[in-house]
């Protein structure tokens, strides 16, 4: 009995496979999708575009109480994993943070210099900040503190409006203020749900923008490394080289640069071998701090600062200072520490976003990015209010941190912890610190930020993106950060409405033996039907491309005209627009398609359209357009488009 009903069953299947390879000629219609309600649509797209991800839904079908636990959990992530928390997994984020603590310590002090502040805002940034986020932040790999770009970008911003010299007092409120609005920017725009506007920023312009940063920060270093005391101001290339040679004879220290290049060299060697066995993380971790101890045993017993080796000196032991009094809230430099913050703000968020997002794919987690952005901001927020400047994740301590094995943000608690003791008990060891050692810490960091297998991969996938890449690169420097910034952004911008004003289109042809039509280019096997001309519009038809697409089209014709009249073959009749790829349309595009409509009409042409989508017939039918063309003009796909035109075209040529 089974093997009867096996039988049967096979030849139901063969049938059904025999029915679907036999050629159709029922001609399907594109049918009118249903009237939607107005504030029904209106609240689906809204929904879609600023809460697609739907963060109401886990509070639906809860108790009051429930929901505020989960309310609780939303704000303070921590409290939702920490109670999965164990001791092997504390013993990895132990290692983790610990290993991670040896690396910020030596390039916070520098990167505090890059900024133009003393060395202990850099500890200070690595305290609050990273133990702010360890509560509200979403990653769990991700180290939070100084960057090489954020300082760079924020002291070159800084020093533009206050002289950190002549006015230091001055010059440390104005940072705290830019911190302080650019955390309020981050938070704002995780409130607001508009984090997709960093997605502005291409991949390809920060790739530029943070292999220009690199080199400039590394020419900026070249000041401690070489021991010179009359250094530029200016970032740019050109001014950095003529400050560098222009003091060669009178600037240069040789025992400062026997101490930098030497333990550049060591902090190199030390990435290779990291790099060569993965095994070997810990060495380029730890190296930074190994530099620092060595060199400065060997400056303090040498007493090498009195031969012009230039040293740290003081750092001021204890915890942040509380800074909220030090904010311009008001004046005019209120305005300046608006404008600095927003764009460090969102250079710092485009970093950190970039980062989690890295390493949330490598251990396949979800990261929530609206909440890491209001997250980034709290800490930057509250930082600024104590003694910090800009914090963000950083990528070389995140990959330590990620490597070292940590589990949870645990790992920026142990940190910041490491950091705290480190200023109480150990700062005054710092005293007789090279300058030329952080530079060689610094120059040895920021190289990684290089990457020049991104910009061939760049090169070749798309040569516009390729000169966003270098646009951004050549800005950075030889002008200065910020020009590199808007450079990248302006091209950014620029590829954008290039796209949506010059949309791509296609002359479509049909494949031997099948039904499918594609792009002529693509497949020159592709054969044109004869009579007919099909187009397809890649894109949505909107104002700012209507009108190029109808004169696309209509040079398409006139083209194919001229073309088939010299060959002496039959002239176009049949106009096919394919539509499937047009997913809106505005009342500029349906004018456009009216003015093609009465193009063709003085040419004898009939248009005919193939599959636009329930958006598109939806705005065809109200703008009574369809009706103009006629109903009976729009078919469901191009295969029965071009059947419809055979049976006239032949009734036409008797």
């Amino acid at each position: 009995m089974s093997l009867v009903h096996s039988m049967d069953a096979e030849h139901e299947t063969m049938d059904h496979v025999n029915s679907l390879s036999q050629p159709q000629n029922t001609i399907h219609k594109v049918v009118l999708p249903p009237k939607q309600n107005l504030l029904k649509e209106f609240n689906a797209t809204f929904k879609e575009t600023f809460f697609s991800d739907d963060p109401l839904r886990p509070f639906k079908d809860q108790s009051g109480s429930r929901k505020l636990i989960l309310g609780i959990q939303a704000i303070f992530p921590i409290l939702d994993w920490g109670r999965g928390y164990n001791l092997k997994k504390f013993r990895g984020d132990l290692i983790a943070g610990l290993t991670i603590a040896s690396l910020c310590i030596p390039q916070d002090i520098g990167y505090a210099k890059l900024a133009n502040l003393d060395p202990k805002y850099g500890l200070y940034s690595s305290f609050v900040p990273p133990l702010i986020y360890a509560f509200m932040g979403s990653s769990r790999d991700i180290a939070i503190g100084p960057v090489a770009v954020v300082s760079l970008l924020l002291g070159s911003l800084l020093q533009d409006e206050i002289d950190p010299k002549k006015n230091p007092d001055e010059y440390l409120r104005l940072a705290f203020t830019a911190t302080f609005f650019a955390g309020i920017t981050q938070a704002a725009l995780g409130f607001l749900r508009l984090g997709f506007l960093i997605d502005f920023l291409s991949h390809a312009a920060i790739v530029g923008f943070m292999g220009g940063a690199a080199i400039t920060i590394a020419l900026q270093q070249l000041k401690g490394l070489l021991g010179i005391k009359d250094f530029t101001k200016k970032t740019d290339i050109v001014s950095v080289m003529h400050s560098v040679f222009g003091s060669i004879n009178h600037g240069w220290n040789w025992q400062t640069i026997v101490i930098g290049v030497s333990f550049l060299a060591f902090l190199i060697f030390a990435k290779y071998i990291g790099k060569k066995n993965k095994k070997f993380f810990w060495v380029p971790a730890i190296a930074p701090l190994i530099s620092v101890v060595l060199s400065t045993f060997f400056v303090y017993i040498t007493r090498a600062d009195k031969q012009g080796v230039q040293i740290v000196r003081h750092i001021d032991q204890g915890i942040n200072p509380a800074s909220l009094n030090k904010i311009y809230f008001s004046g005019p430099y209120l305005a300046k520490g608006i404008r600095i913050g927003v764009i460090a703000g969102m250079i710092a968020l485009t970093e950190a976003t970039a980062i989690g997002r890295t390493f949330a794919s490598m251990k396949d987690y979800q990261l929530d990015g609206n909440k890491e952005m209001v997250a980034l901001g709290t800490m930057n927020v509250v930082g600024s209010m104590t003694s910090c400047y800009v914090a963000t994740g950083s990528f070389s301590r995140s990959a330590v941190n990620y490597m070292a094995g940590c589990h949870t943000a645990v790992s920026n608690i142990i940190m910041s912890c490491v950091v705290v003791l480190t200023l109480f008990f150990i700062t005054p060891l710092f005293k007789y610190t090279p300058n030329a050692i952080l530079a060689a810490i610094i120059i040895s960091a920021v190289l990684g930020l290089i990457d020049f297998e991104a910009a061939i991969l760049i090169w070749k996938i798309d040569k516009f993106d390729f000169i966003a890449c270098m646009g951004a690169f050549f800005g950075v420097i030889f002008y200065s950060v910020e020009i590199g910034l808007l450079i990248a952004v302006a091209i950014s911008f620029a590829k954008i409405l290039l796209q949506v004003t010059r949309p791509r289109t296609a002359i479509l042809g049909k494949l031997a033996g099948t039904n499918v039509y594609r792009n002529i280019q693509q497949y020159p096997g592709a054969t044109k039907v004869p009579g007919v001309m099909i187009v397809r519009v890649d894109s949505a038809i909107y104002f700012s491309n209507s009108n190029y697409i109808r004169e696309r089209i209509l040079r398409w014709l006139i083209d194919e005209e001229e073309e088939l009249k010299s060959s002496y073959q039959p002239k176009i009749q049949f106009l096919i627009v394919e539509m499937s790829p047009v997913t809106d349309i505005d009342t500029s595009g349906i004018h456009d398609l009216e003015e093609l409509y009465k193009s063709l009409l003085k040419k004898d042409i009939q248009l005919i359209l193939a599959n636009p989508g329930p958006v598109v017939i939806d705005k065809l039918h109200a703008s009574s357009f369809a009706q103009t063309i006629g109903d009976d003009k729009i078919f469901l796909t191009v295969a029965d488009a071009v059947s419809s035109c055979s049976p006239k075209m032949a009734t036409q040529a008797v």
